[in-house]
Order: structure tokens, then C-alpha cells, then sequence
């Protein structure tokens, strides 16, 4: 418990004046709770500081908000962050420049091959090879994508609607999820942080049969998402709690570099793939969902609507891949393409036997290359690179230092949940204690990205 008025006092267990400067503080470590309340009130202490987080269930993993409270209002909201630090862009800087991928596709867990995406787009530009990546990799690259954004919406609206007590757009939510993680485990062979999209391509073609399978998980998430739209948009409980609720308009976005359904709410049009596009993005049909609400609601609202333009570019996705089955998923210099046939072997999957048998029977030099390229990686030349892509949660920005060796030797990213937790002040002073839920909710964080 805090208050503005000048010494500062502390204590364990009970409360002693220990003069020292600023504020006048209450720390109550043990005893009884009844017993330093009493003695708060005898000082005529009314406000108290709490903490919520770092291990409650409705901060997104391990954030910690110190709110400041007057009863049930909230009058100052502060963001505890650093409990998920991973250090890996530190470490990115010790692994050649394809391990970098199984690094940053840990950060945001939720949203994986975004990272993935932006990573290996920077490493291609550094390399110069931007223009030679085979046109059915960058295909695949959309269409794995748009399905984790997708998966990753979801997973916002299911945690958001569990915190506010409606547990079953939790279960319909994750329920939606499962049939796009199929189609990544089917693709990848893994259902989050698959390393899939590499320098110079993808690590694999996708199997047969995959695309009809796509076709299908968009059928079971389609009939998901209308069950999410009947229980949330008419839902007046829902919209009593979210409306007109952790409001931030467009100036305060964009002084606090905000992006992504945040930003939208605000009326404001920006998504990467149409101010800066990559990957091709130009030349699919889709828009980009605005509303003027700037509120919890409105950014609700504006997810699902992302989930339906998502499909509208899958679809189309998929045909121009049945329109290039065949053609390769990897840059052909061999001088950083890893190999992108692989196979399911005894030992787990791995290069395709053909491969091995080239390099094992037929080619010391092969063999020779490989080895390199596996263990000491490909070079790439001195220089600087920005990439941004359009992430889930906003823009993602990937910066990259090389001094003309095997590893970076800087790989910086701009995380949009890092940005987008400054809002938690804002969103929360002045509102309710209950409130302080549906606006962390709206702004949709995930911990690995933020501290990485």
C-alpha cells in the first residue's frame, strides 16, 4: 500500500517508520493480514498497490502488473517484464545462420513462422538472393502463415473469453486450433517451433495430399468461427464488458509505436503487407479490417475479421500451389541451400536417402560440402538489413548485423507485443480493477516475445 505523502515507512509483519525519501510506503511481509489492514486504516491509508502476476493465469504467461488501487479503481498500472528471458538473440549470435531459425521461432510460441519468416526474408536480403527463391517456397511460406494467424487469433478470443468466465469460447477456440496444428504437424512434422522456413526456401515440399487436407481444416475452422461469432457479438454480457473499455485512439498508438488490431481499432488502415509487401502479398486479394471503436470490443471484433481474410488468401494460396506442384521449394546454389528433401528414417526425420547415397557413395566433394555447410554454415556478406512482416499481434521488424562470417553478428527483432505492452498504463488507469483483465487481454501479449 502507497501513498503520496512524504516519509516512507517499512515493514515485516507489521508497520514501522523508517524515514527515507519520496514516498510513504506499507510493506507487509507475514503476520496477519487483518492486523495490518486495521493499522493502515488507523493511518488513514486508503490505497493499495497489488500485484497481479507473475503467475496468474490472466497475464499471458508471466506478466507482472503492479496496479495501484482506490478502491476497485485503478489508479496507476505499471508492466513487470524479464521473467521469460531466453537470451536468444544473444545466442543467435553463437549458431550459423540456418540455426538461427530454430532460435527465433521460440520467441513468440503462439505465432511461431512469423519469426521464422521475417528471419530468413533478412538473411536472404543480406545474401542477395531475395529475387532467386523458388516461387512455390514463397507460396508455401503464405500459406503457413496465414494459417498461424489464424491459429494465433484464436488462441487470443479462446484466453480472453476464458478470463471473463465463458469458458466454453475457450474449448471452441482451441477446438478451431487443433485442425490448423494438424496441417502444420502434417507439413513440418511439428505442431509449434517447427523451423520450417529457412534460408533460401523451406525445409520440405509439402506431402501429398496436404492441400485437400488444408481444404478440409478450413471447413471444420469456418463452422468454429461462426459457433464464436453467435456466443461473442451477440452476446450482451460480453459486449457490457468490453465496450468503451481500454480505450487508446490513434494519437496515443501511434506515439506509443503501436501496430496491428490495436492500431486498426483506431480507424488507421496499416498492415505490412500492404504498405511494404513481402512474399508476394500484392498479388493476393484480401483487405484490411478497420473499425473507429478503439476499445477491447473493437479489437475483438477486428481478430475474427482477420481469421475470414486469412481463409480468402489461403484458398487462393492453394491453388497456385496445385499450380506448382513439382517445382523446387529451395534456392539452387548449393552453396546455402540445405537440403530440402527430406525423409523419415529410423533415426527421425532427416535428409532423403538419395541424398545420403550421393554424398556417401559417389561424391567426396559432396560429402565434403555438406559437412561444412552443417557444421561451420554458409557466409554471408558483410552489411546491415531491416525486414518487417505483418505478425498476429502487429509489426514485426528484424534487424540484422553481418560481418562477412558463418553467424550474425547482431540479430536484433522489434517485437509488436513488446510495443504494444506500453499501452497497459493507459488502457487500465482510471478503470476498474476487473477491467484491468479485459484490457491485457486486447492488447494480446505473449512473454517470449517480449523479454526473447
Amino acid at each position: 500500500m502507497s501513498t503520496q505523502t512524504p516519509p516512507s515507512v517499512h515493514a515485516t509483519g507489521h508497520l514501522v517508520d523508517d524515514e527515507t525519501v519520496g514516498l510513504r510506503t506499507f510493506e507487509a511481509t507475514g503476520g496477519d493480514w487483518s492486523d495490518i489492514a486495521e493499522e493502515a486504516a488507523r493511518l488513514g491509508e486508503q490505497r493499495i498497490v497489488v500485484n497481479m502476476g507473475p503467475q496468474h493465469p490472466s497475464t499471458h504467461g508471466v506478466l507482472r502488473l503492479m496496479l495501484e488501487i482506490d478502491g476497485e479503481t485503478v489508479t496507476e498500472a505499471r508492466a513487470g517484464i524479464g521473467y521469460l528471458h531466453t537470451g536468444i538473440e544473444k545466442n543467435m549470435e553463437f549458431r550459423t545462420w540456418t540455426q538461427g531459425v530454430t532460435f527465433c521461432t521460440r520467441m513468440d510460441y503462439v505465432a511461431p513462422l512469423f519469426q521464422e519468416a521475417a528471419y530468413c526474408l533478412a538473411v536472404e536480403k543480406l545474401l542477395g538472393i531475395t529475387d532467386d527463391i523458388p516461387v512455390r517456397a514463397t507460396e508455401i511460406r503464405v500459406l503457413m502463415m496465414e494459417l498461424n494467424r489464424i491459429a494465433s487469433h484464436l488462441v487470443c478470443l479462446a484466453t480472453g473469453g476464458n478470463e471473463l468466465g465463458a469458458t466454453t469460447i475457450m474449448t471452441i477456440g482451441f477446438t478451431a486450433r487443433e485442425e490448423i496444428l494438424r496441417i502444420f504437424e502434417l507439413i513440418s512434422g511439428l505442431r509449434m517451433n517447427h523451423a520450417y522456413i529457412r534460408p533460401g526456401g523451406v525445409a520440405q515440399d509439402i506431402p501429398p495430399g496436404a492441400l485437400d487436407s488444408v481444404a478440409e481444416a478450413l471447413v471444420g475452422v469456418r463452422k468454429y468461427m461462426k459457433q464464436l461469432e453467435d456466443l461473442m457479438l451477440g452476446q450482451p454480457i460480453l459486449k457490457g464488458r468490453l465496450q468503451n473499455v481500454g480505450v487508446l485512439n490513434l494519437a496515443g498508438c501511434m506515439a506509443l509505436g503501436i501496430t496491428g488490431p490495436m492500431l486498426r481499432s483506431t480507424g488507421l488502415p496499416y498492415d505490412v503487407r500492404k504498405a511494404a509487401p513481402y512474399c508476394g502479398y500484392e498479388t493476393y486479394d484480401f483487405d484490411v479490417p478497420v473499425s473507429e471503436g478503439s476499445d477491447c470490443w473493437d479489437r475483438m471484433v477486428l481478430r475474427i475479421e482477420e481469421c475470414y481474410q486469412s481463409m480468402r488468401i489461403i484458398d487462393q494460396v492453394v491453388e497456385r500451389l496445385k499450380a506448382s506442384a513439382g517445382t523446387p521449394v529451395m534456392v539452387a546454389d548449393k552453396k546455402v541451400a540445405w537440403p530440402a528433401q527430406l525423409a523419415i528414417g529410423s533415426d527421425g526425420m532427416g535428409n532423403s536417402l538419395d541424398h545420403i547415397r550421393e554424398i556417401m557413395g559417389t561424391s567426396m566433394e559432396a560429402l565434403i560440402h555438406h559437412f561444412k555447410l552443417v557444421t561451420e554454415g554458409f557466409r554471408v556478406p558483410a552489411g546491415q538489413v531491416w525486414q518487417t512482416v505483418e505478425h498476429p499481434r502487429g509489426e514485426l521488424g528484424v534487424h540484422l548485423v553481418s560481418d562477412g562470417g558463418t553467424k550474425p553478428y547482431r540479430a536484433h527483432f522489434r517485437d509488436p507485443s513488446f510495443n504494444n505492452l506500453q499501452a497497459v498504463s493507459v488502457l487500465c488507469e482510471g478503470g476498474q480493477v476487473a477491467d484491468v483483465v479485459c484490457s491485457v487481454a486486447s492488447i494480446d501479449p505473449v512473454l517470449g516475445g517480449v523479454d526473447r
